[in-house]
């Protein structure tokens, strides 16, 4: 089996890293819409209710695929908050292998502070999210 280039934990202390270089939550915040912002758009077949995440305010679509034994996703969002979050969230999981992706503590989300500073109804969309796209990774480690 091949092993993806950087592990979660690598790409979990990047961002980490990433995070305290700004100073205020408002740079934190403007850095994660940037990341939104350069989220490929998603295909317009997945906008549907087969891939919406429930449990999120805002609507959150996010599709995997399964290639050599790694899991990929793509998402989006209709908020910019929380497209910045579909992405970090993408860059941390997508193209790692299905264990690994199930097994992910994920500790980043509370390292950079997001699990305090983010509204409840964001927290629990954002834990929604990550329900989802373990569950996916998991469904993609059993089929194959």
């Amino acid at each position: 089996m091949m092993k993806a280039a950087k592990t979660i934990e690598s790409i979990e202390q990047e961002l980490i890293d990433d995070f305290s270089l700004f100073e205020t939550w408002e740079e934190k915040y403007e850095y994660l819409i940037d990341l939104g912002k350069k989220l490929t758009p998603l295909d317009a077949t997945y906008k549907t209710d087969e891939y919406k995440i429930k449990g999120c305010q805002s609507s959150v679509w996010i599709h995997s695929s399964y290639k050599d034994g790694l899991v990929y996703f793509e998402g989006d969002s209709d908020a910019i908050i929380v497209k910045g979050l579909v992405s970090l969230m993408i860059m941390v999981l997508s193209g790692q292998s299905p264990k690994d992706i199930v097994d992910a503590p994920l500790q980043f989300i509370e390292k950079i502070g997001l699990s305090s500073h983010l509204a409840q109804t964001r927290s629990n969309g954002l834990r929604a999210m990550i329900k989802q796209m373990k569950m996916d990774a998991g469904a993609w480690g059993i089929k194959n």
